[in-house]
């Protein structure tokens, strides 16, 4: 996919804060970002699927927190008289494949490769949790088209940068954001989002990986 000749945009800015406060555990802020993002175009249902997306990467406490802070927010909203736009729901999924196959599938969009069937490393170690990650993850809850990959790849990267210490998943994903058509310049942008919501610490480790990447790529272009 080509990239996009755009900065991220004003609700992309929001997933990124929502997520990484979500994460966190920042509900005072979180509640300043979620009204931000409303502000910002996103509806009412593309935030509470990013709050339920954020379960699967930092646990169902912190998203269920998440989704009782916007339950606060929506309350204060609705009594000042404001109406946000509620969105679509989820469309139907097509099942005629296993959840499993779908999941396979969709990684390789994500990845832009071929999945092997021959299970490797912590896959290979505990075989349940490539089902877990492929059936779950990557086909109950990335197939929801609430968000798009774009999206939910955004709430990802700001969560794994969020919660620290995950370098090797934060750098899967950030390659994933390029392959769905993020330029670095707008990875950078998520940076500088990550330093002003949490501060340097997150961002300066982001920008580490990202460099990674960057360098990489341009020594495999050689």
């Amino acid at each position: 996919m080509e990239t996009r000749n755009k900065n991220l945009s004003l609700q992309e800015q929001s997933i990124i804060s929502i997520s990484a406060l979500t994460a966190k555990g920042n509900l005072d802020k979180l509640k300043t970002a979620l009204n931000i993002g409303l502000e910002a175009g996103l509806t009412v249902n593309e935030i509470k699927e990013i709050l339920v997306h954020l379960y699967a990467y930092c646990g169902f406490p912190r998203s269920i927190r998440g989704l009782q802070t916007f339950m606060e927010v929506m309350e204060e909203r609705k009594r000042k008289g404001l109406k946000d736009k509620v969105g679509k729901e989820a469309s139907k999924i097509d099942e005629t494949d296993s959840k499993y196959e779908r999941g396979k599938n969709i990684l390789v969009k994500l990845n832009q490769m071929p999945q092997s069937d021959i299970l490797t490393g912590y896959s290979a170690f505990a075989p349940i949790i490539d089902i877990y990650l492929k059936e779950h993850l990557f086909a109950d809850i990335f197939e929801r088209d609430v968000l798009n990959y774009i999206q939910r790849e955004l709430a990802t990267i700001s969560v794994i940068t969020s919660i620290g210490k995950s370098e090797p998943m934060l750098k899967s994903h950030l390659t994933i954001c390029m392959n769905l058509g993020l330029s670095p310049e707008q990875l950078y942008e998520f940076i500088n989002v990550i330093k002003t919501t949490l501060g340097k610490k997150e961002a300066k480790s982001a920008k580490r990986v990202l460099n990674g990447i960057r360098i990489l790529k341009i020594n495999q272009s050689k």
